[in-house]
């Protein structure tokens, strides 16, 4: 089952995001809070929401979560339509292959489709062929003639204080 993400699971997005972190060798790099994930999510101006896929196991027992997907709206110049961004996709490595993944993206393509939104797109790490491939077989295509940057740390600080203050 695929749902929005609620207050309650603030705790479990936090700890699937330093499995992710794990996951892509940089354990170091996650160092967000459950308070700023609660306030990015349900404060009062929220900037991301997020979808909970949850893995019922055969026995009856309770839903366990099988993995997110966090997600903000961005905006193309050329269409003049939002899209979707997806940060974070992640579902556990022992439930993967059950469809999880796919289902997280089905809720985001659907919500784009609902909203008349334009795109789906994120980044993928090059050594992560299996994401690739997975990506590849939903549809997605590669946007090789792009590079990303990224300005951060000391250099976003430098750039971005005023000279002369």
């Amino acid at each position: 089952m695929i749902r929005p993400a609620r207050p309650d699971d603030v705790p479990v997005i936090h700890r699937l995001v330093r499995e992710l972190a794990e996951y892509e060798k940089e354990p170091e790099a996650a160092v967000a809070t459950e308070a700023q994930f609660h306030d990015a999510l349900f404060g009062g101006n929220p900037v991301a929401g997020a979808h909970i896929a949850e893995h019922a196991p055969g026995d009856g027992g309770p839903a366990a979560v099988a993995g997110f997907a966090l997600w903000f709206r961005n905006f193309s110049t050329w269409t003049g339509n939002p899209g979707i961004y997806l940060e974070d996709l992640y579902v556990r490595p022992e439930l993967r292959g059950h469809g999880y993944g796919r289902a997280l993206l089905t809720a985001l393509a659907e919500l784009c489709v609902e909203r008349g939104y334009d795109r789906l797109q994120w980044w993928v790490l090059d050594w992560n062929s299996s994401a690739i491939e997975f990506y590849r077989a939903l549809g997605a295509a590669p946007m090789n003639e792009w590079t990303v940057f990224r300005l951060d740390g000391r250099a976003l600080r430098e750039l971005g204080t005023k000279s002369g203050s």
